[in-house]
């Protein structure tokens, strides 16, 4: 029986972080993973091929709608299938480099399901149906989620997909119908959109990702119908039917919504199953999610828990903090530095979000003072160069102080643009101030500059 320090069990971003933070703290470290290869759920089936997706069918997108090209050249026909493939060779990148990470690491990576025998010894069953058996002073379980199931669903039926099956769709359809309106609901929405299919987005609640700034969701409805998106607001399923035809969603209020798949993106599931939890007395929720304190240790003294399979933020960026964060308490005890508190979203839809900090909604209930600055991506000159004139940032500051509470940006680049304002948000003190942003010179012309904008543009507002 081999003996380690610490055994991590799955090798996504949480399990990754844990693993390369333990092991340059000198522990001896295996990392079990269920898939023949490392990455974890984040690299096959979800992060990594939904964003390398997203990206090709934006540049088909982009070259069918180019007003050089749209008139003069035949438009490409481009099938699903071809496109998915555009994913594998990503993939394979990020697994070799992932798996240099463990080698030179030297940590070991055992490629099986791993079951509790007690809270020190963890079976792991081998793909061809051998077991080996490992002990260790401590576990860190960062094994991920998969989409919500519900049992009255047939998935084996090839017009009844998920986020999962969707990437193994062998057709391009027509008309897809998206029930749930979260972050995979818009994504895949705007994917399907922009190859030109008709999508129905249904949505059990009475606005898109209710949870961002209203300005922000307003126009990510407005641009999701603008091109094409049926968005149907407080539904739920009463019934589904599938036949030669296509697949019926019925709804509680008796509405029928037709199409040739239906695409389940309505919740996650921790990935607890057969893992002999329940037997070392492990705390699990009813969405087989881990329970953790502050420090991500469950209510098994030994054992922590990372990532989505303790639920939100259900991040890879954030999974892979969290990561490191146990594997320092794992070690020490104690931690030297803390987690931010705002953590940022990435949404990416077509334009993208990403937003940190407080909404307006917030700032109102909390019966803050504050202001907004905007910058309309359309007077940008970045923005009018690529043609990428749809979009906003938007920056909330303390009236009085001119801190910075929130930062909100719909539009290209998004993801990448939040993080300059997030910088300046996480300073203490007089250092986070908007400020920064009108006393700093910006490159010109980039998008960047929008911070100036909106800046300025918010202190006029004060005065």
């Amino acid at each position: 029986m081999q003996e380690y320090d610490v055994v991590v069990i799955g090798s996504g971003p949480g399990g990754e972080g844990a693993a390369m933070k333990l092991s340059k703290m000198g522990k001896q470290v295996a990392v079990v993973e269920m898939l023949d290869q490392v990455g974890g759920n984040c690299t096959h089936k979800g992060t990594i091929p939904s964003k390398a997706l997203r990206h090709a069918i934006q540049l088909l997108a982009d070259y069918r709608h180019h007003p050089l090209f749209e008139h003069t050249v035949a438009i490409a026909d481009v099938s699903w299938p071809q496109l998915l493939k555009t994913s594998e060779e990503v993939i394979s990148r990020q697994v070799s480099m992932r798996h240099r990470f463990y080698t030179r690491n030297r940590v070991d990576v055992i490629h099986g399901r791993a079951r509790f025998v007690d809270a020190s010894t963890i079976e792991v069953e081998r793909p061809a149906g051998t077991a080996v058996r490992v002990r260790t002073r401590h576990v860190v379980i960062a094994t991920g989620s998969r989409p919500y199931r519900p049992p009255q669903l047939d998935f084996d039926d090839p017009r009844i997909l998920d986020s999962d099956s969707v990437l193994q769709m062998a057709h391009t359809p027509r008309r897809v119908t998206i029930y749930g309106a979260g972050v995979i609901g818009c994504e895949y929405a705007s994917i399907f959109a922009n190859l030109d299919v008709k999508v129905n987005l249904i949505n059990t609640r009475d606005r898109l990702l209710s949870y961002l700034d209203d300005e922000i969701t307003d126009a990510l409805s407005y641009h999701l119908r603008d091109q094409g998106v049926v968005i149907v607001h407080n539904e739920a399923m009463a019934n589904v039917t599938s036949g030669d035809d296509g697949v019926v969603l019925t709804c509680r209020s008796g509405k029928e919504v037709r199409s040739d798949v239906l695409l389940w993106a309505n919740g996650r599931t921790g990935n607890t199953d057969d893992m002999g939890l329940d037997d070392i007395g492990m705390a699990i929720n009813q969405r087989g999610q881990i329970e953790v304190d502050d420090g991500f240790r469950t209510s098994v003294e030994n054992i922590y828990a990372v990532g989505d399979v303790i639920g939100p933020p259900a991040l890879a960026s954030a999974s892979y903090d969290q990561g490191r964060f146990a594997g320092q308490l794992v070690v020490a005890g104690r931690a030297d530095w803390n987690l931010l508190g705002d953590i940022p979203t990435g949404i990416y839809t077509s334009p993208e979000i990403s937003s940190v900090g407080r909404t307006e909604r917030e700032l109102t209930e909390q019966n803050v003072p504050y202001e907004v600055g905007r910058a309309d991506f359309k007077n940008l000159a970045r923005a009018q160069i690529a043609g990428r004139n749809v979009g906003m940032l938007k920056l909330l500051f303390h009236r009085e102080t001119l801190e910075l509470l929130g930062i909100h940006c719909f539009g290209e680049q998004a993801s990448e643009i939040v993080h300059i304002g997030q910088a300046i948000m996480s300073q203490e003190g007089a250092a986070n101030s908007i400020n920064y942003f009108i006393n700093t010179t910006f490159n010109y012309p980039t998008m960047a500059e929008a911070y100036r904008v909106a800046a300025l543009h918010g202190l006029n507002r004060t005065r």
